[in-house]
């Protein structure tokens, strides 16, 4: 049992470290309270329901995220921002499952997850750029980077690679490879 006093931040925390734990889909108000020792409904007055304290943890795993992001992409441009970033990515799936999922929410236009998932979005714009992509091939990009990322971590994560004798992290470099490759051939319109 946590022994922290109950605020909404300390909520959200508890929240992402139990989804972490058992799997975003499985965080409860009354699995929560528990942690705290304190009854479910002493919890309404930090939040007004399991949707937004959902909301909140894809908020907080979405600004870790571009955090580690940002930092990846620091200093550098093309493949090797493109490297840089996807292992951030990579292996915050790996080493946050719960905040992962969470980042995956599907959130509505007033969601606290909408600010981190725009500054996300930004800075996949930015991996971009050194791809000279002009509108609206960038927002094709940004969205055909993102499903590539997720489609791998994803498959990786359930163990779908698993079958084969071929090293994961000798097909995440190719794969990196022929992102690389296409992102410098892109279509134009």
């Amino acid at each position: 049992m946590v022994k922290t006093r109950v605020t909404a931040e300390a909520l959200v925390v508890a929240a992402a470290d139990m989804a972490d734990e058992v799997g975003f889909d499985n965080v409860t108000v009354i699995a929560l309270a528990r942690r705290f020792g304190v009854k479910d409904a002493s919890l309404y007055s930090h939040i007004k329901n399991v949707r937004e304290l959902r909301e909140r943890v894809a908020a907080l795993a979405l600004t870790e995220l571009a955090d580690k992001a940002a930092d990846a992409l620091a200093g550098r441009a093309g493949k090797d921002a493109l490297i840089a970033f996807a292992g951030a990515y990579r292996d915050y799936a790996k080493a946050y499952p719960g905040r992962y999922a969470a980042g995956q929410l599907d959130i509505d236009a007033d969601s606290p997850a909408v600010p981190p998932a725009r500054r996300h979005a930004e800075l996949t714009r930015a991996l971009l750029r050194g791809y000279n992509l002009a509108e609206p091939g960038e927002t094709d990009a940004v969205r055909f980077l993102s499903g590539a990322l997720h489609g791998y971590v994803s498959i990786e994560k359930s163990g779908g690679f698993r079958h084969s004798a071929r090293d994961v992290d000798a097909s995440w470099a190719r794969s990196l490879d022929a992102l690389d490759a296409v992102l410098r051939n892109w279509p134009s319109d």
